[in-house]
């Protein structure tokens, strides 16, 4: 079984900037990876996604230009850059892996692999 393990989440004021890392305990090759995150009483949605080959990246609405997502592969991490940090970017934020169709690569529905999460809280 493949494990996920999120880290760097914090409380900030807003304007502010955080970097989110995902640990994989055994991929050593390139994967599609993505960045999701939930709100308390909302449904999980889509941040960021890359693919593998030419590290093509996919970023929703909200975030586009504030947040940036890369991986290492020679450290098995996935990273998530944020600026610019707004309350509305408050949420659990986690890291998904392996999707399973390039059409669902913003979709909760479209990753075999999940962390726990990490707690982002940005305040005004």
């Amino acid at each position: 079984q493949t494990h996920l393990a999120e880290s760097g989440g914090d409380s900030v004021q807003a304007g502010g900037s955080l970097r989110l890392s995902c640990k994989s305990s055994s991929y050593t090759y390139s994967v599609p990876m993505a960045w999701f995150r939930q709100a308390p009483g909302k449904e999980r949605e889509a941040v960021a996604s890359i693919e593998p080959d030419h590290k093509e990246t996919y970023y929703s609405d909200s975030v586009k230009g504030r947040f940036t997502i890369s991986v290492s592969n020679a450290a098995n991490t996935l990273y998530l850059e944020m600026n610019d940090l707004k309350p509305e970017d408050s949420a659990v934020y986690y890291c998904a892996a392996d999707r399973h169709a390039w059409r669902l690569r913003m979709s909760p529905n479209g990753y075999k692999y999940w962390g726990q999460g990490t707690q982002v809280t940005v305040s005004s």
